[in-house]
């Protein structure tokens, strides 16, 4: 079943059905959106995020932004039933231009009934929905022909590289989002185009790439070093991953400071101009920033943490947090309580629900330490004057929000992208320290210790490098910056689709 729904002045006007091979209502057309009060907006963009947070809430902010820059755009947002809720803040920031095109999730014989997200399996389950996902091809396609004004580009997550032949089969121009960095992408493209070479190399070097990284078997990015040729599914994956090199274009979640030379790198790689760095495309209070609301369940909770952290010095505490998916093992639990504990500085610790910290711990610490179990206002505890430190797995999205906060990371990568992250903020800009690494590793709880009280003193120049860091972040999206400037190229391209 696919629903179509426009919304207009917070009022859906039509609702479109797909079942078995037809639409069950007409196309929208020019009279009902005027009569609607909604102006025709003949620019349309199709944009597809891909069902995980942290791929889909930054398309949504992509969206936003565009959105913002021309008000002569509209969007028609793919998502599955499940999924919808992640809409609401974008469509109530923009009522009157926002189309969902609402697709049935496809049934997969290694998906529970149910699931339509990565949350709710965990990055193994990210296989066997990319798969699912390019069963809505079709559906796509027919609606895409039954459209009174289909639109001009595609944009979509690069999980999802088999968009790029249904562009080609549309005949519009397919832009690859990154909600990771063009360090993460170089090094991807690499290693997809050459799978079959590298995936048994102990060592694999980018002597092509700026800095000639070079990274252990075990620190690539999980979706490369999980690939087996001899599975279908597998193979599709890989071939979603180098469709994203004929990409029209390509647009990430980052800021010249930040990784120039790799935009630069994938300019060069491409033959064309059509790489875009438009980050961070969220600001701690920003005007320009989509309002999420406030989902934690216990307010009370929150005004306590950031009451206590109003009483602290200036860049003083370490938030520590491993993101969504990621729970610490109980005698790693146990390494970092002993860590924190000897550091003898502040900290606030966030832990999944499923995990505890040692007994007598939270007792021991006193005041200078919180446990949040639970949900917590990242965001808002980073932004905070006492935050320095943010002890973090290094995903993408953490260190973009630490950076437009000018907290220093103290890095522990596990899995995923961590790696190539970290090995960016550490090695390359000297904006971070690594604390640990490997999701099986437990840290010597002495050493922790004495790198997080090392890192936090007044004078340690990886605190001074971030904060230079935040004040080109900052910069980057004020007119005339360099993530504000391609903003407006990229919205150019998109409307010159328009006379194509």
């Amino acid at each position: 079943m696919v629903n179509c729904l426009k919304v207009c002045n917070g009022v859906a006007i039509n609702v479109r059905t797909w079942r078995g091979n037809r639409w069950n209502k007409e196309s929208i057309t020019p009279e009902s959106r005027a009569m609607s009060g909604c102006e025709q907006t003949p620019i349309h963009i199709l944009a597809f995020p891909y069902p995980a947070q942290g791929h889909m809430l930054p398309l949504l902010d992509l969206a936003h932004q565009l959105l913002l820059t021309n008000l002569n755009l509209t969007l028609t947002l793919v998502v599955t039933p499940k999924n919808l809720p992640f809409l609401n803040p974008l469509l109530s920031a923009h009522p009157t231009c926002i189309e969902t095109l609402v697709l049935e999730f496809p049934l997969h014989p290694s998906l529970p009934p149910g699931v339509e997200n990565v949350k709710d399996i965990g990055n193994l389950g990210n296989v066997p929905i990319i798969n699912a996902l390019a069963k809505l091809h079709s559906p796509i396609l027919h609606w895409f022909n039954s459209h009174a004004s289909p639109p001009v580009a595609i944009i979509s997550d690069f999980f999802l590289g088999w968009t790029h032949h249904l562009a080609h089969q549309l005949r519009i121009p397919r832009i690859t989002f990154y909600s990771s960095g063009a360090f993460l992408a170089c090094v991807s493209d690499h290693l997809w185009l050459n799978a079959d070479a590298l995936l048994s190399s102990p060592v694999v070097s980018f002597p092509h790439l700026p800095k000639a990284p070079s990274f252990s078997a075990d620190h690539l990015p999980s979706v490369f070093r999980h690939y087996r040729g001899s599975d279908p599914e597998w193979r599709f994956v890989r071939d979603c991953m180098t469709a994203n090199t004929l990409s029209w274009g390509r647009v990430f979640n980052t800021f010249g400071a930040l990784e120039r030379e790799y935009v630069e790198h994938l300019r060069s790689q491409m033959g064309h101009h059509r790489v875009w760095s438009v980050g961070p495309l969220v600001l701690p209070g920003g005007s320009g920033s989509l309002n999420r609301g406030n989902s934690n369940p216990d307010s009370a909770a929150t005004d306590a943490v950031l009451g206590w952290l109003d009483g602290c010095p200036d860049g003083t505490v370490v938030y520590v947090c491993f993101g969504s998916q990621k729970l610490l093992k109980p005698n790693q639990v146990a390494a970092l309580a002993s860590g924190l504990e000897g550091s003898g500085g502040r900290f606030i610790w966030v832990m999944k629900a499923g995990s505890l910290p040692p007994d007598g711990f939270e007792e021991r610490v006193g005041e200078r330490g919180k446990v949040i179990k639970g949900w917590a206002p990242q965001v808002s505890i980073l932004s905070h004057r006492a935050v320095g430190g943010f002890l973090s797995h290094c995903g993408w999205n953490s260190l973009m929000e630490a950076l437009v906060c000018g907290a220093m990371i103290l890095g522990w990568p596990m899995e995923a992208d961590q790696y190539v992250n970290a090995m960016l903020l550490v090695d390359h800009l000297g904006a971070a320290v690594r604390v640990c690494e490997g999701d099986e590793t437990v840290p010597d709880s002495a050493e922790v210790g004495r790198t997080i009280a090392k890192a936090m003193s007044e004078d340690f120049p990886q605190k001074r490098r971030a904060k230079e860091l935040r004040d080109e972040a900052l910069g980057a999206v004020l007119p005339g910056g360099t993530s504000s400037r391609d903003l407006i190229g990229l919205v150019q391209e998109l409307v010159q689709q328009r006379q194509v």
